[in-house]
């Protein structure tokens, strides 16, 4: 702990936390702030005006970042039938139907991310609060929801994310590792902002986006404009 605070604190006197930073400064003092022993995860933070009370006012969506997340991506579908062979050629790795959704319901929860077939939504939906809290249920909305089996494994493997919003009305979402260069860094925060935005309840009066923060995984928060 001694270590990790002095290490943190050296981090601290690099940034101003009541300064509100454009993204490029941002992500370049980051990339400056004292490394770990692990590669960073870099995330964006967003407070929302929304009230998630209303079911109307939940933001969520699917995100393709030009340059991926940095991370090997375990996918899961749940299918069967035809769909079955084209989630094998697409790379998925576990493959399967109520076998699969039993054993999630047991305690299993080696993976990132789970398409579905829409047949198999009926008996998905009892893992809902399971799935849910950890943003892993499938959603039409995110593309994971799906009979192009072979669309949305390729893309969950290319880097495609899926984000919405929680109880306290924020949305958080990993783009990409300390490591990629500030370019790529940029690049991916750029799409995230574009695509939260777009995601805008009609409901919404005003500022959608109140705050956003841009971090890694172990360094101080940089709000940006």
């Amino acid at each position: 702990m001694k270590k990790f605070s002095k290490r943190h604190n050296k981090a601290l006197e690099t940034v101003d936390e009541n300064k509100i930073y454009q993204l490029k400064e941002a992500v370049s003092l980051l990339k400056k702030t004292p490394k770990v022993k692990f590669d960073e995860t870099v995330e964006l933070h967003f407070h929302l005006n929304i009230d998630p009370k209303k079911s109307d006012q939940m933001v969520r969506g699917g995100i393709k970042l030009p340059h991926g997340t940095g991370k090997k991506i375990s996918v899961v579908v749940i299918c069967k039938g035809a769909h079955e062979s084209q989630a094998k050629e697409a790379g998925a790795e576990y493959i399967g139907g109520m076998d699969l959704i039993e054993k999630i319901s047991n305690g299993w929860m080696d993976f990132d991310k789970i398409i579905a077939t829409p047949e198999m939504m009926k008996d998905l939906a009892k893992l809902g609060k399971v799935l849910g809290p950890r943003g892993l249920m499938p959603s039409p909305k995110t593309g994971s929801v799906t009979n192009d089996i072979e669309k949305a494994v390729k893309e969950a493997k290319a880097g495609k994310i899926d984000f919405k919003s929680d109880k306290l009305s924020g949305v958080h979402v990993g783009i990409g590792k300390i490591s990629f260069t500030e370019e790529q860094i940029i690049d991916n925060a750029k799409k995230v902002l574009e695509v939260v935005q777009s995601s805008r309840p009609s409901t919404v009066k005003g500022n959608f986006i109140k705050k956003v923060f841009i971090s890694a995984t172990m360094s101080p928060a940089l709000q940006i404009n």
